[in-house]
């Protein structure tokens, strides 16, 4: 088994707020991240997929379809938008970040297991950097 881990980077801004919450409680939980105005990030996201290695190309899974898929699920509908506001999950959904690990994970799944240049390659694991100190990691 093979594991092939792509970088990319996106921004995006949010508001951590539940309405189930006190707007005490809100501000305990989240404090500064509670801001009525949201707060951005410019997030790196590391896709990992794992697979043997193709005796035809050499390679876990071709890195243009990966980079064309991430872009398009992922990239294309998170890249400079509010969370809260602009993508449909996060109206009912906190978008923190291991959340939207969770929905990029999502996002990527299906998509990635349908391309032809698959072969036996899965999803293995997508891993999200909000900050220098907070890393979030999703895998089934």
């Amino acid at each position: 088994m093979v594991y092939l881990t792509r970088r990319y980077r996106f921004s995006a801004s949010h508001r951590l707020h539940s309405d189930s919450l006190t707007p005490e409680e809100n501000a305990r939980i989240y404090g500064k991240c509670n801001n009525p105005y949201g707060h951005g990030h410019n997030y790196v996201l590391h896709v990992t997929l794992a697979g043997p290695v193709d005796p035809a190309t050499g390679m876990v899974f071709d890195l243009a379809t990966l980079d064309r898929i991430v872009q398009k699920e992922a990239l294309d509908r998170l890249d400079h938008t509010h969370l809260n506001l602009d993508v449909d999950i996060f109206q009912h959904v906190i978008p923190t970040t291991e959340n939207l690990c969770l929905e990029i994970y999502k996002l990527l799944r299906e998509k990635l297991a349908q391309a032809p240049q698959s072969g036996s390659a899965r999803l293995k694991k997508v891993c999200l950097e909000e900050t220098n100190s907070n890393y979030f990691e999703y895998e089934e």
